[in-house]
């Protein structure tokens, strides 16, 4: 995503040793944490902060989804290709924060509004300029091969990273053949620039992506009784997702999981997630319902760690179809703020979705 926050860093492909790869097919044991400094960084600085937002909820969380918002649609609207001097860059972000707005101030019906009315407009809108628009990847054209070599795979992000969610045309990490790889860049990776959205529902698909899980969030955290622990429950369960991946997935390596969209994933980082997600899950549930037996816990927590973990591949798929390597460089050393929430995104609407089915004051593992 990673979720997340939970996610993350990027990195460039980079040139493999001399020695060439490993016997075992993993990269040397410097470069593979090469990036975990820079993810204890953010998160000793981004974590106190959202926490401390949740816990206080109201306006604070209110200001902290707004932000998020604010940065998220501005970098969408860069990985479309536009600029500051397209109209779209006022009323697409401000759109998007009204809808957290309204959702905020008690009125996620009126915020559900605003994302179809929102939606709409954004369909019209690139209806009308897609054609003309400027930027360096136009969506639905094949990645450019000097994009494609660095093409996210960032480390980890939400997971599944064994040999190091590295660059397209990382070679050497997995102990994978150049030649092999390289046809892998001209074929599957240029197949998900062309993938089924026409370029003309990029502004829509993104304001609905992006404004949904807004809404969700904040009437989530609105809850009186279970606001609080619905909402630790679903940043757990995101957030130990990732670091579950990352560290499983950076010892064991092993098969890829879905090499086309992210050749980086690998099983042993999604079965790493995916344990540490409900293993999350339990911890929270245990703080706030000591008397539910744990077994109440697995299902929601399967669930939504399996949501987590297909929002960052769902954000690996969108950066290749843009044909970008990051959605920003917000977080020094990371990438965008999308590139951190991707999983967050994802999870964030089944979480409310499953807490409107067990109703309001009841926590999601009930």
């Amino acid at each position: 995503m990673r979720g997340g926050s939970g996610g993350s860093g990027r990195a460039l492909a980079e040139t493999p040793s001399p020695q060439g790869p490993s016997p075992t097919g993993s990269r040397p044991t410097g470069s593979r944490w090469s990036d975990l400094t820079h993810r204890v960084l953010s998160a000793l600085v981004l974590l106190p902060v959202t926490l401390l937002c949740v816990w206080v909820g109201g306006y604070a969380f209110l200001l902290l989804v707004a932000v998020a918002g604010l940065v998220l649609a501005y970098e969408w609207l860069g990985m479309c290709g536009h600029t500051s001097s397209d109209s779209v860059f006022f009323w697409f972000p401000t759109a998007v924060v009204a809808v957290s707005a309204g959702a905020g101030l008690g009125h996620a019906g009126a915020g559900l509004v605003v994302v179809v009315i929102g939606t709409v407009a954004a369909a019209i809108w690139g209806a009308h300029y897609s054609d003309t628009r400027p930027g360096p990847a136009r969506p639905g054209s094949p990645v450019r091969n000097d994009v494609a070599a660095d093409v996210p795979v960032e480390p980890g992000d939400v997971g599944f990273d064994g040999a190091g969610h590295a660059g397209i045309g990382d070679v050497g990490h997995a102990g994978t053949d150049d030649a092999a790889h390289a046809g892998i860049v001209g074929t599957d990776h240029a197949a998900w620039a062309a993938w089924p959205i026409p370029p003309k529902c990029d502004l829509a698909l993104g304001f609905a992506w992006l404004s949904l899980p807004a809404v969700a969030l904040l009437w989530l955290r609105a809850d009186p009784v279970a606001g609080l622990p619905n909402t630790l429950f679903v940043l757990a369960i995101v957030w130990s997702s990732d670091i579950g991946a990352y560290m499983l997935g950076r010892l064991v390596g092993g098969p890829k999981l879905a090499r086309a969209i992210s050749p980086g994933k690998t099983w042993s980082g999604a079965i790493g997630g995916l344990a540490s997600a409900v293993l999350a899950g339990i911890a929270v549930a245990a703080c706030f319902s000591p008397e539910i037996s744990s077994s109440h816990v697995i299902g929601p927590g399967i669930v939504l760690g399996i949501i987590s973990q297909a929002g960052d591949l769902l954000e690996s798929a969108l950066k290749r179809h843009f044909g970008v390597k990051d959605s920003g460089h917000i977080i020094p050393g990371h990438g965008g703020l999308l590139d951190r929430l991707d999983a967050l995104l994802a999870v964030a609407p089944i979480a409310a979705l499953l807490a409107f089915t067990v109703g309001r004051g009841v926590v999601l593992w009930r």
